[in-house]
């Protein structure tokens, strides 16, 4: 599976196909290559070259995938080893010491994928514990190698698997949500985020168990809340629900989810915090705010936060239909001079388009939507420059009028 020397096994692209690897972009795309020399096993590594036979990068090969090849070097004389992947975890670890994102009783993303070079790894640090996504396969198989390596350089009590399922299926991976190292928490892991605590649930909560990404949108946002009475829709455990009452001094919170469990441990997280202002219901967050439409009940504040709309570039019409409906639902319970806080979490719809998709909001409400904040995703989660695709978080402030 590793190489201590370069290897020998080479994907071959088609003519006119090297432009994005030479470009250092990591996903070689199984309509680029022409062919492979050598007989690699899923999750070998496997030289990339021109189809003149020049060498472009180093990555690893996944014949189930539609992304042939992950690259990870571009440097012909790097092996894809042990002492490779310890220097890339050592690279984006020390990035969240320099952040401050060092805590020992916070959390914070370790590892981001492609935007640390280490695509199809994600690596989440909830206090003693971390949480492992993996999203390609070639990561799967080098567990064994780069869980030591993090206990040596974390010193974790446990670590826990997450996985996603589009993802395990699309490139064939075999592992399981649940412990793999050490020790387990039992019942919620507790962290601190600007001061405030939250109960976290690693084994069955929603990605790797909080939105670590919004952590600083959850902080900016309430600067704008104060006296005001919010709506929080997609509320989860109540992030910014929380934030919403501590760091912002709202007047009142309602927080909105259709899971049980979420809507549970956010009245847990008020209550932690002694947020007495914060309270919390089940249900569909559409359904909820065409209901308190029809009530007569109007908020100085809503939030915006729902799950991924455009799994797919097909679904991104659909994505952006389902968007506009669920903002032009918030601005007619907006007072006049409300916040809306709206997010995406869907990387297939770009900022131009969440930006029309508000023009189109403000055009049909009759409402002039002021943007006061473009906000993306907490600097724990860098992109790079050479994979664009890795910013996917849109967070806008808004004022409407």
């Amino acid at each position: 599976m590793e190489n201590a020397t370069p290897t020998f096994i080479r994907a071959v692209l088609k003519p006119r196909k090297a432009r994005p690897f030479y470009g250092r972009h990591p996903w070689v795309l199984d309509t680029a290559i022409d062919r492979v020399e050598g007989v690699p096993a899923d999750g070998d590594a496997v030289d990339l070259v021109s189809d003149k036979g020049k060498f472009i990068a180093r990555g690893l090969y996944n014949s189930r995938s539609r992304i042939r090849m992950r690259l990870y070097t571009w440097q012909q004389s790097e092996p894809l080893d042990a002492a490779f992947w310890r220097r890339r975890l050592e690279a984006a670890i020390d990035l969240r010491k320099h952040l401050g994102y060092d805590d020992p009783q916070g959390a914070a993303r370790l590892v981001f994928s492609e935007g640390d070079g280490q695509s199809g790894l994600v690596i989440d640090r909830y206090g003693d514990y971390l949480a492992v996504q993996v999203t390609a396969l070639g990561m799967a198989v080098r567990l064994a190698q780069i869980v030591p390596i993090l206990v040596d350089l974390v010193h974790p009590r446990g670590i826990v698997i997450r996985t996603e399922r589009g993802m395990t299926q699309a490139e064939g991976i075999e592992l399981r949500d649940g412990p793999y190292w050490g020790e387990m928490p039992q019942g919620p892991v507790f962290i601190e985020e600007h001061g405030l605590r939250y109960g976290v649930d690693l084994a069955e909560g929603h990605k790797t168990g909080f939105y670590l990404d919004q952590r600083e949108n959850r902080r900016e946002a309430a600067r704008y809340l104060r006296g005001r009475r919010v709506l929080d829709l997609f509320c989860y455990t109540g992030g910014f629900s929380v934030a919403a009452s501590a760091l912002g001094d709202a007047r009142e919170v309602l927080g909105v989810d259709t899971s049980e469990k979420a809507v549970a441990m956010a009245r847990a997280n008020a209550e932690l915090n002694g947020r007495t202002n914060c309270r919390f219901q089940t249900g569909d967050c559409f359904e909820a705010m065409e209901s308190l439409g029809k009530a007569g009940e109007r908020f100085g504040a809503v939030i915006l936060d729902p799950p991924k709309f455009a799994r797919s570039r097909s679904a991104l019409n659909e994505a952006l239909r389902a968007y506009h409906w669920l903002n032009r639902l918030a601005v007619q319970l907006l007072e006049p001079g409300g916040i809306l806080v709206t997010c995406s979490c869907s990387g297939h719809v770009t900022r131009e388009d969440f930006f029309d998709m508000l023009l189109g909001v403000a055009q049909q409400t009759g409402r002039d939507i002021q943007i006061l904040q473009q906000r993306g995703a907490s600097p724990d989660h860098p992109i790079a420059v050479t994979c664009p695709e890795g910013e996917y978080l849109k967070c806008f402030v808004c004022r409407v009028i």
